[in-house]
């Protein structure tokens, strides 16, 4: 487990690395002159080059899941300081307060009621994006109402973007720490300031 962890670690270290200049494809380029997410210090960012000779079917899915992730990662490290804090909103708070070790003592008809919910949300999801004009991740439909001419709208969707990337780090730090140090809570950085 603690490789896996250091693995992905090492992974989300790469989103750091420096962006490899030269050129790419046209179609990568198109897709990147009108994109929501391209933002200042980094501007478009993949020094994996995961992009390359991708047509837009394949950069409007990578897009989609790197939104599904992000939101994914916010409401995971809300729900690991709730956690953390005590708040447990089943089992009348019978789970220990170290979110990795309440997961564990979760019982078997929790992870069932879990994986249920998660498919359910993923089933209808892929309902969603069946309707026409369909963009990645509107979920909710306010493509019909808005489009990225508006530029509040546009700036909402860069926070979103931006907040997501920053949560899918966070946490990944989060489950890092608490793994390796045993902490979990408010307290997680006290090794550091001692």
């Amino acid at each position: 487990m603690k490789t896996a962890i250091v693995a992905s670690l090492v992974a989300s270290a790469a989103a750091f690395a420096p962006a490899q200049t030269g050129r790419s494809s046209t179609q990568v380029n198109a897709w990147i002159s009108d994109q929501v997410g391209i933002t200042p210090p980094v501007g478009f960012f993949d020094p994996l080059g995961f992009s390359k000779g991708k047509d837009d079917a394949t950069m409007k899915y990578y897009r989609e899941a790197e939104l599904k992730h992000g939101r994914v990662a916010m409401a995971a490290c809300l729900g690991w300081y709730l956690n953390a804090g005590g708040v447990h909103p089943a089992f009348n708070s019978a789970l220990s307060n170290d979110p990795l070790k309440a997961m564990v003592e979760l019982p078997a008809v929790g992870w069932v009621q879990f994986v249920l919910g998660c498919g359910a949300i993923e089933w209808l999801g892929q309902q969603i994006k069946e309707r026409p004009g369909y963009n990645p991740g509107d979920l909710l439909g306010a493509a019909y109402w808005v489009d990225n001419s508006d530029e509040g709208w546009v700036q909402y969707q860069n926070k979103e973007l931006n907040n997501g990337r920053l949560a899918m780090l966070a946490i990944t730090g989060m489950i890092y720490q608490d793994v390796f140090t045993g902490e979990y809570g408010d307290m997680m950085y006290r090794q550091l300031v001692r």
